[in-house]
């Protein structure tokens, strides 16, 4: 049984504590909980008449499916845009020519350090006051800039720190065929670095999702602000944040759900191929004699 040099397994001692500090972790929680849940009860945040708005098919019609569509559609268009955006910084920090590359790698960096929100607020003052973008359209375009931009420059690292972590194998691989780099890069590298950041891609795309709910504070109505709206005529503010936070949570399982079976898709079609260029003999090489 191997043994890791960072440090020693736990004896029995150490387990029995850990064990029991665990417990009291759990109980201390489950504890927090049922204070907070009694504390709501006796306000009567549980009542059934500041849920049964949720059972209504007009609620759901006027204001919790249209929110949803505005954040599916802010989302699906900012998802699209920051691969695009990734796609083409993170070839040119990875490109042969230095000046390309410096002003890749600035770009890059500067908008992973700049907040979402503050982005959100910079264009929708910019496209309020210097642009002809229609002012019902402004707060939207501004979401999916900002989104499109924090998050293209996440998955231009994504895809630079991939394509480093392949074999360098692959590279001279498509040299030796006669591949130029930029070429190696397109059609060999990237495309299994992309299959192999699969994950990290996956939860960011979470992070869009869940980022758009910011375009609430510039006027983009979203699920939030429909939600919000709900609330305020009925009197159930936490019911509606309950319920508005439960789809978010089931729309991330969704994503999650359908990114899993696609890489499980990729990683078996890649077997496939290993497994049949494996059975396939170079012609002109004799079997071997048994």
């Amino acid at each position: 049984m191997s043994q890791s040099v960072l440090f020693d397994a736990p004896g029995p001692r150490a387990r029995r504590r850990i064990l029991i500090a665990n417990i009291l972790g759990v109980l201390f929680i489950l504890g927090l909980l049922a204070i907070v849940v009694n504390g709501l009860a006796e306000k009567g945040q549980f009542e059934a008449a500041k849920w049964t708005p949720f059972l209504e098919a007009d609620t759901w019609q006027y204001n919790m499916l249209p929110g949803l569509m505005a954040t599916l559609r802010a989302a699906a268009v900012a998802i699209v845009t920051s691969i695009v955006f990734g796609l083409i910084f993170g070839l040119g920090r990875l490109s042969s020519i230095k000046a390309i590359s410096w002003v890749a790698g600035i770009i890059v960096e500067f908008f992973r350090a700049v907040p979402v929100l503050l982005m959100m607020i910079f264009f929708y003052q910019f496209l309020s006051k210097a642009t002809p973008v229609p002012p019902a359209d402004v707060p939207f375009v501004a979401v999916v800039l900002a989104l499109t931009l924090y998050n293209g420059a996440v998955i231009a690292e994504l895809v630079r720190s991939g394509v480093f972590g392949l074999p360098k194998g692959q590279r001279e691989a498509g040299l030796a065929i006669g591949l130029t780099r930029s070429q190696s890069l397109r059609v060999i590298e990237v495309p299994q670095a992309l299959v192999a950041m699969l994950p990290a891609l996956l939860s960011q795309f979470v992070v869009i999702l869940k980022d758009s709910a910011l375009g609430a504070f510039i006027g983009y109505s979203e699920l939030l602000v429909f939600a919000r709206r709900l609330a305020a005529g009925e009197g159930n503010i936490l019911p509606a944040l309950l319920v508005t936070a439960a789809i978010f949570i089931a729309l991330n399982m969704l994503l999650t759900f359908a990114a899993q079976r696609l890489s499980r898709r990729l990683g078996a079609r890649a077997g496939n191929l290993l497994k049949a260029e494996d059975a396939v003999e170079p012609e002109g090489v004799p079997a071997p004699t048994k």
